[in-house]
This record gives C-alpha cells, sequence and structure tokens, in this order.
C-alpha cells in the first residue's frame, strides 16, 4: 500500500466544484441529484490518510467528490474494480468482503462508506471489521436510507389512496429488491450496531426530502433510455454537454439541496472509533 505521509484528504479551500454537473454528465439524473447533495456533504471534513472507502463500486463516487484520490477502495466485485482504476480515483484497488478485509489491524486513518451499508445483509460483520482496521481516533463517515426511502414512494401512497393496500405492499417490496436494499433502519438501530461494533455515533442528520424522494423514484422509469447505451457503450450519457442536459438541469436542480431535512429520507452518520 502506499505510503500515506502526507496525503490527508481535505478539500478545505479548494475553489467550490459543480457537484450537479459533474454528476449529471455521467449519470442518470436521479443517481446525479442525490450523489450531488452527498458529495457536499464530504466538503465539510478531513480525512486522515490513509483513507478506505468501503464498497468503493465503480469508483465515479470518488473520482468526483476528493480532490485527490482516496489510499483504497475495496469493493467485493470485479467488474466495479475494473471500472474504478480507469477513474483513478484511487491509489489502490483491493478486491474484497467487507465482512472480512484483508487488511492488518489499525491500518486506516479513517474510512468512508457512501451508500452502500444498506445493501449488504451482513452489515454488522463489515462494521466490526471497519472497526478493527481504522486507527483509535479515526472518523468513519457514511450515509444510508431511513425508513422514510420506502415510505414516501410516490407509486405505493398512490395506490394506498386508492384502496389498494395490497397491491401498494406489493409495490413497495418490490421497489425495496430492485434498488437491493436491504437495511432502512432508524437512527438508534444504526447507533445500537456502531456501538456493538466499537464505534461512537457523533453525529447525523437526515437529508434528501420526500419530493426528491419522489423525483428519484420516478427517475428509475424515465431515465430507462439509458439502459441501452450504457449496455452497449459503458456509458449512461452519449452526449454528455451542457446543450444536451441544460433543460435536465434545470429541472433537477432543485431537488439537489445539500443540506440537512428534518423528513429526509436519507441520514448521514459521522462515528468515530474511541482512541
Amino acid at each position: 500500500m502506499n505510503d500515506p505521509k502526507n496525503s490527508d484528504q481535505s478539500n478545505a479551500g479548494a475553489p467550490a466544484r459543480d457537484y450537479l454537473w459533474l454528476h449529471l454528465r455521467d449519470l442518470p439524473y436521479f443517481r446525479a441529484i442525490l450523489r450531488s447533495v452527498e458529495a457536499h456533504f464530504y466538503q465539510a471534513f478531513t480525512l486522515q490518510a490513509p483513507v478506505l472507502d468501503v464498497g468503493c463500486g465503480d469508483g465515479h463516487f470518488a473520482s468526483v467528490t476528493f480532490e485527490r484520490p482516496l489510499d483504497v477502495g475495496l469493493d467485493p466485485w470485479a467488474g466495479p474494480i475494473r471500472q474504478a482504476a480507469r477513474l483513478k480515483g484511487y491509489r489502490s484497488l483491493v478486491q474484497g468482503d467487507g465482512g472480512q478485509m484483508p487488511f492488518p489491524s489499525q491500518y486506516f486513518g479513517s474510512a468512508v462508506s457512501n451508500s452502500v451499508l444498506e445493501h449488504i445483509p451482513h452489515v454488522r460483520s463489515v462494521l466490526a471489521e471497519t472497526q478493527r482496521v481504522l486507527r483509535p481516533g479515526a472518523l468513519f463517515l457514511f450515509c444510508v436510507p431511513n425508513p422514510g426511502y420506502l415510505r414516501e414512494l410516490a407509486i405505493s401512497g398512490l395506490l394506498q389512496r386508492l384502496g389498494l393496500r395490497g397491491l401498494g405492499n406489493a409495490y413497495t417490496e418490490w421497489f425495496r429488491r430492485m434498488s437491493r436494499v436491504h437495511h432502512a433502519e432508524p437512527v438508534e438501530v444504526w447507533r445500537a450496531w456502531l456501538e456493538d461494533a466499537g464505534f461512537r455515533l457523533e453525529r447525523w442528520w437526515h437529508y434528501f426530502p420526500p419530493s426528491a424522494m419522489r423525483a428519484l423514484e420516478w427517475g428509475h422509469y424515465l431515465g430507462a433510455p439509458t439502459l441501452l447505451p450504457h449496455a452497449l457503450t459503458g456509458r449512461w450519457i452519449l452526449a454528455p454537454y451542457h446543450w444536451n442536459l441544460a433543460l435536465t438541469r434545470r429541472l433537477v436542480s432543485g431537488y439537489a439541496q445539500a443540506a440537512p431535512h428534518p423528513q429526509g429520507v436519507f441520514t448521514f452518520y459521522v462515528a468515530r472509533k474511541p482512541a
């Protein structure tokens, strides 16, 4: 692994970046609005090196969000690891299970996990392993959906109002499985899981209000035309230019508000391994 000296990750003092545009030019709009909000939140923190990304995926988020490459990206799947290598958002990439990390104890100075932990059935093992590989005093920043993610679905709500409760519940369950969300838990559950793993929860806030969630929900269907070009070329957006995306940006920019919201359907967590 690379020498971590003098490589702490901080965007403090850097020029403000247009995170909505940086995501919108590469991703379907519903992913772009959520990721742009989350990218803003990380700018408030200095991540001590070496930095671990638990569940780096295709590496797009890290390549856009952080001023310099993160030290290590970990993901269990070979395909996303190959994509992340092309985007150069990490100094090192490792294929491995977050529940059995191939790293020495107390190696990393901080860790992040962006909208990943909700997809992992054995998430408590991943939390324990993350705590093991972090140094005492290290930050762990992550975000996940909360119960509002499933409660605020537009189509479920419509079916419920029409008296079709069974269909509404079936749609909610289908959407959960389609988006591969195993955990949409309240803060109290995450606090208990973090404490069991040896972390201390310092702060948290909800974000992404119900109106934005419904825009995200509809985006899964409105974004269907991007599936074919992605399958053929590996790119979601074939013309990533302002002239092509100006109208989309105008329509969705109101949903990309990087601010806490009391009814937000996602939650950002600031945890720390005690010194």
